[in-house]
């Protein structure tokens, strides 16, 4: 595996994961129909190289119309089913709207699966907005800014998630923003001693 920054995008040499393919795969469609997202998961250590199993990735996407909805519904159940409700109406109204994930899987199967949810804050929308560019060959990916990642990541405090913060900022270390990484600490309300216990040590 190979990572190359270059401007705001990273170039990633290497074989694509089955993961990789799903998310590529999913990702694609709402990319067909003009959907703004970014992928904020654990799965991103999984993309740079973690050895870890992980069966979610969480793609955080703007908000939409139900037209808009119904149109990326129609094209991704030829393949992919949601977990939550056979319904597109209620998937939108009771889910996405009040800011609830929704489970998509390809048919048949729940593992891998797409938990895709509306943002629905500030932080989030900046996550949005300020996304990174991945491509690995003629393939794009839109992830979290790693600042905001691995904060995220350190801020949820299980073992796994934190593992991922250790293992994305040794790798990244001199790519990072430090002020920006300081910003977001402190919004997140993460102890200034949580920093140097998990990340510099």
């Amino acid at each position: 595996m190979q990572i190359v920054f270059k401007d705001n995008e990273i170039i990633l040499s290497k074989a694509p994961s089955p993961l990789d393919n799903f998310v590529m795969d999913f990702v694609q469609i709402l990319r067909n129909h003009n959907i703004k997202h970014v992928i904020t998961s654990g799965y991103v250590a999984n993309l740079f190289g973690q050895d870890r199993t992980n069966e979610e990735v969480n793609i955080l996407i703007q908000h939409i119309t139900f037209e808009k909805f119904l149109k990326s519904w129609l094209e991704f159940e030829k393949e992919y089913e949601c977990l939550n409700t056979a319904d597109p109406i209620d998937a939108y109204n009771a889910f996405l709207v009040n800011h609830h994930a929704i489970g998509i899987a390809r048919k048949g199967s729940h593992a891998p699966n797409i938990k895709l949810k509306f943002i629905k804050n500030e932080h989030e929308r900046f996550t949005l907005k300020h996304r990174k560019t991945v491509r690995i060959d003629d393939k794009i990916l839109f992830i979290s800014p790693l600042e905001i990642l691995i904060l995220s990541d350190l801020s949820q405090g299980f073992e796994k998630d934190i593992e991922d913060a250790k293992y994305l900022f040794k790798l990244f270390k001199k790519e990072l923003n430090l002020e920006l990484m300081e910003r977001f600490r402190s919004e997140l309300k993460i102890p200034s001693e949580s920093i140097n216990k998990y990340l510099l040590t």
